[in-house]
């Protein structure tokens, strides 16, 4: 009974009929994911098409162990084949959004890989490695756009975590930390690789990435890592929220064909991003997406009232 009483909040407040930011939130991060497989994420649909996302060890600062290096690889492989989502927000339980790397879990793969010699230990060394990358790849790899929504600290690991998400939400109290340099090794599962294409001066980059220092929430905004920053947790998940509800509205053909096609373009030359597009869209445009579209742009109808099929 409560999930309903959720939904249908949720649903009249996307139709901005009605709203309660407390009621979002609390049923956004107190899902407890009773049916989800996992046991370091918490799953959860606070609205048609919307999938939440929410790291969820609280007790230990949402710090990434053995399990969540598998987990959100098997979680965004589902996610990408689940027609029924079409935008994907992720979010930290707890006091923070997470405190990076499980050190004492995660300990035994990084110092004691297997091998008795050299190159067999840097051999399944750099297995572990590309293995744990793709626990990030797989959000960036996803067609369904990631919003993601940070409160408190975003260190380590959750910088390489929030780099491959396509929006990027902070509080004001969030602050920001590529703490690798600072144990004894560089960042090696994509904050090195995307950073620079997310923030525009290199050599700031380069001062976060060399440093260690912390980033606060304003810079951030300045600096281009976030696009919004919110007073509070509650203000910011009503924030995601809305913002999935009006990307989960568009035309599931236009919203992922243009998450795929900017991902191509960041990493290719502008005509090589043209070619690839035109080559999209010579098959994705015989949609009839299009003209449903367009028909509600003409009768002056919000894209919310037009009903796309399942992708």
């Amino acid at each position: 009974m409560w999930s309903v009483m959720v939904r249908s909040a949720v649903s009249r407040y996307l139709s901005g009929k009605w709203f309660s930011s407390q009621a979002v939130v609390r049923a956004m991060s107190t899902s407890t994911g009773a049916s989800s497989p996992y046991t370091t994420l918490s799953i959860s649909h606070p609205a048609e098409f919307i999938t939440h996302v929410e790291l969820h060890r609280p007790e230990k600062l949402n710090s990434m162990n053995r399990a969540f290096w598998s987990e959100m690889v098997d979680c965004f492989n589902e996610i990408a084949m689940n027609s029924d989502c079409r935008v994907v927000v992720v979010s930290g339980a707890g006091r923070l959004f997470t405190a990076g790397i499980d050190l004492v879990d995660m300990a035994s793969d990084v110092l004691s890989p297997e091998g008795d010699d050299t190159a067999r230990i840097s051999w399944n060394l750099r297995k572990t490695i590309v293995k744990y990358q793709e626990t990030f790849t797989v959000i960036e790899r996803c067609p369904k756009p990631v919003v993601v929504a940070i409160h408190g600290a975003c260190i380590g690991g959750g910088v390489d975590l929030m780099t491959a998400c396509d929006i990027r939400l902070c509080t004001q109290d969030a602050w920001f930390q590529v703490k690798e340099v600072d144990i004894g090794l560089a960042a090696d599962v994509g904050t090195l690789q995307r950073l620079p294409k997310v923030i525009g001066s290199r050599s700031l980059v380069n001062e976060l990435a060399l440093t260690a220092r912390k980033m606060y929430a304003d810079e951030a905004k300045s600096s281009g890592l976030v696009s919004r920053v919110f007073a509070d947790k509650e203000a910011m998940m009503a924030g995601a929220l809305e913002m999935a509800g009006e990307i989960a509205a568009r035309s599931p053909v236009a919203v992922q064909g243009t998450k795929i096609n900017l991902i191509y373009s960041r990493d290719h030359s502008v005509t090589e991003g043209l070619d690839y597009m035109a080559t999209w869209n010579m098959s994705m445009l015989q949609t009839q997406d299009v003209m449903k579209s367009a028909q509600a742009a003409m009768e002056k109808k919000s894209p919310k009232s037009v009903v796309f099929s399942k992708l």
